[in-house]
């Protein structure tokens, strides 16, 4: 009895210190490593994925550990390790959820192209894609925009936290509710498209906030005297979705063939040709009185407006004066 008493005692205090090695002694990751633990994994697959990654000492303590704790489940995601950890500590991680955030900047006037790289360059998804979600899910605004064919216009603006658990078509669908977010704040309710894609083209036009409602209404003079708009972002745009953009705007380009080419079809493109902020949709929901007709950068980052063709004429003058300056 004694010999088994020593023996068990033995085998007690192995077991004892073969789990504190296994769950308190720190393990370096050698550099950053990320686990993606998908949903529906068990408790063996994490913990073999986490072994694997250098992440823990060893996958049976791991698990003899979770055993004890098990009222605390393991959240899926992905996980950051970068720094010396017990197995009991990313055991705590996994129990919180602490899982790591890609962070998503959308400027301004971001085109749906602008964003789907933005997207795949914060390892999200691919560009392509991301693309093909926009597209495929553009009756997420249609009680909203109900021709609308892509979801363009309608990804706002902002920085975003997403996860490498959400799907493309969940990152597409809280962009698109947060610009209905913004919708209602400003009161965006009746001719959404209208206003959405005017917004765009003002949005494109001039990065100063002020300035906007001065630019929307150049274009709405425009539109009420039967004038083609002649916005050069909305030829742009025409390129981007044929692919032909080459970085810059030339002569010939005035006269791409397609419906969003605002030289060569009167009244706006047939849809937003960016993602306005709200200072953009504010300022063509409420533009400035004016009876100006032209606009033309003055080279310092602001525009210099005129009435008549003659005195823009002028004004490209000076641009182009200023432009050759030493």
């Amino acid at each position: 009895m004694r010999r088994l008493l020593t023996f068990l005692l033995l085998l007690t205090l192995a077991f004892g210190g073969w789990l504190a090695w296994g769950v308190l002694t720190p393990v370096a990751p050698g550099g950053q490593k990320f686990v993606l633990l998908k949903s529906g994994s068990t408790t063996r697959k994490i913990a073999s994925e986490l072994k694997a990654a250098g992440v823990i000492r060893s996958e049976k303590a791991f698990l003899v550990w979770h055993y004890f704790h098990r009222k605390r489940s393991l959240k899926a995601g992905e996980y950051l390790f970068e720094k010396p950890a017990t197995a009991i500590e990313v055991h705590n991680r996994l129990a919180r959820g602490d899982i790591y955030t890609h962070t998503v900047v959308i400027p301004e006037g971001f085109t749906m192209f602008d964003v789907a790289q933005a997207i795949e360059q914060a390892g999200l998804g691919s560009k392509d894609d991301f693309l093909k979600v926009v597209r495929d899910d553009a009756p997420l605004i249609h009680d909203l925009a109900p021709e609308a064919t892509t979801l363009e216009g309608y990804l706002f603006p902002d920085t975003y936290e997403f996860t490498r658990t959400q799907s493309l078509q969940d990152i597409a669908t809280v962009m698109v509710h947060h610009f209905r977010e913004v919708a209602n704040a400003i009161g965006l309710k009746e001719d959404v498209p209208h206003t959405v894609t005017m917004a765009s083209i003002v949005e494109k036009e001039t990065a100063v906030p002020e300035e906007r409602p001065m630019v929307a209404s150049v274009y709405y003079n425009r539109l009420s005297k039967r004038m083609a708009l002649d916005a050069d972002p909305s030829v742009i745009y025409a390129e981007l979705l044929a692919n032909t953009y080459q970085g810059a705007l030339h002569h010939d380009d005035l006269a791409t063939k397609s419906l969003y080419n605002t030289y060569r079809n009167p009244g706006l493109p047939p849809g937003p040709i960016a993602n306005p902020g709200r200072s953009s949709l504010e300022a063509a929901m409420h533009p400035a009185v004016s009876d100006y007709l032209y606009f033309v950068s003055d080279g310092n980052g602001h525009h210099r407006f005129a009435r008549s063709l003659e005195e823009h004429n002028r004004n490209v003058s000076a641009f182009r004066r200023t432009m050759h300056r030493p």
